[in-house]
């Protein structure tokens, strides 16, 4: 038998509030549920949805970490795609060279002039460390001495620990590369076939890309293809100004820089040059490290005035590639915000190492276009997809683009100027 109890709303008790006692109680007969706060009942609900969420991220990236022989072949075919499918569908504007030609044309220039940059640059910056790392070496023992007999007047035990620890490590990095690059030898047949794959991707993502992108667009229901089409042609589009534009702005920054620390007089200027190329590819972290060896390495050849020279030249390069380049060659197409950028990398770098911190803010850059065309009310119904160019940088922001047009691929501007003399003639 139940017990009663007393409600302190007069209102849920109907006539029976004027039976009500000191206070406005009423006694109630039934037993009554106990009802959820709104506010508790709001957090347990997103509270279990993004508990399902985070489990479902584990368990793609647990997916991918088992296929990363397969997934990071076809992430660099993709990339390498968005660099050279626009060169290749210019040249087939030609009535007269097929499309599988001009692919052809393509690949084989593109992979044989990315290749022999990067095989180069590379090179110079292998041959150089050696002398690079005893360079380091040199700088941190100054600033080491520096600490302990200057101003600072640092001698604890705890600094002389990390000191020693960190004069060990840079003593060492010599060897450890030399170990790395013999455990390499025996994964060259792993590297080689992984580099087979992402070129037999790259062959046909760039000869029939768009075709591979229907198959996909398949599994999406029929309501939403045309969306996700839209979403994913600016996403794409996303892709080719950011590759394109990363590879311009880091030789750039390597020729800049370079020529700028010869001129000052700083020793190794072709391996600091190669450095800051790499670093180019990692925003803003990417800088900061190359930047703090280049200064490091003036401040040991050539004390405090060659530093700072160093440094005054490194703001300039970065003041020509925030102002100039990267407006010019991708006006405000791709922009992302500092934060994020940095954490982005940070979690790749945790998740995924090296590569991760290098694919990162390719991948915001894809997924911030794809959202954003999803939240647009223009890209809605009454949008043709065939009408958004997934091979123009413009068409990954257009809302943007208001007199704001950055120049087009430097060979479809060849080939149209080739085409309208061909036609005056």
């Amino acid at each position: 038998m139940s017990q009663p109890r007393l409600l302190d709303d007069p209102a849920d008790g109907g006539d029976d509030a004027a039976a009500s006692g000191a206070g406005g109680a009423v006694l109630l007969d039934g037993p009554r549920r106990w009802q959820v706060p709104a506010a508790l009942e709001i957090a347990t609900a997103l509270a279990w949805r993004l508990l399902l969420l985070g489990a479902a991220t584990l368990v793609i990236i647990y997916v991918l970490g088992l296929l990363g022989a397969v997934v990071v072949p076809v992430v660099l075919a993709l990339i390498a795609a968005s660099l050279l499918a626009p060169s290749a569908h210019a040249l087939s504007r030609f009535p007269w060279l097929p499309h599988a030609v001009a692919t052809a044309i393509v690949i084989v220039g593109g992979v044989a002039i990315v290749g022999g940059v990067f095989y180069g640059v590379g090179l110079a910056f292998v041959s150089g460390l050696p002398e690079l790392s005893s360079q380091l070496l040199a700088s941190v023992a100054g600033i080491q001495q520096w600490l302990r007999t200057g101003p600072l007047q640092l001698n604890n035990e705890q600094f002389t620990e990390v000191g020693n620890q960190l004069f060990a490590y840079l003593q060492s990095s010599q060897a450890t590369l030399a170990q790395s690059a013999l455990g390499a030898v025996s994964t060259v047949g792993e590297v080689l076939t992984e580099l087979l794959l992402a070129l037999f991707t790259l062959i046909f993502f760039v000869y029939n890309g768009g075709q591979v992108w229907r198959f996909v667009l398949q599994a999406v229901p029929g309501q939403a293809r045309d969306r996700t089409d839209i979403a994913g042609r600016r996403a794409f589009a996303s892709l080719v100004g950011y590759t394109r534009a990363t590879i311009l702005v880091a030789a750039a920054d390597a020729i800049t820089a370079g020529v700028g620390l010869w001129l000052i007089g700083i020793p190794l200027p072709v391996p600091l040059a190669a450095l800051i190329f790499f670093g180019a590819f990692v925003p803003t972290l990417g800088a900061v490290v190359s930047g703090v060896v280049a200064v490091l390495v003036g401040l040991v050849s050539g004390g405090i005035t060659d530093a700072l020279l160093v440094v005054l030249l490194l703001v300039l390069v970065q003041n020509l590639e925030g102002y100039i380049l990267q407006p010019l060659l991708l006006g405000r197409s791709i922009k992302l915000h500092p934060l994020a950028v940095v954490l982005p990398i940070a979690c790749g770098l945790v998740l995924a190492g090296i590569a991760g911190a290098l694919l990162a803010v390719p991948l915001v850059t894809v997924v911030d276009a794809g959202v954003r065309s999803l939240t647009r009310p223009s890209d809605g119904h009454g949008l043709d997809p065939a009408t958004v160019d997934a091979l123009d940088p413009r068409s990954a922001r257009p809302d943007w683009h208001v007199g704001d047009q950055p120049p087009r691929n430097f060979v479809a501007r060849a080939v149209d100027a080739l085409r309208s003399r061909s036609s005056s003639a």
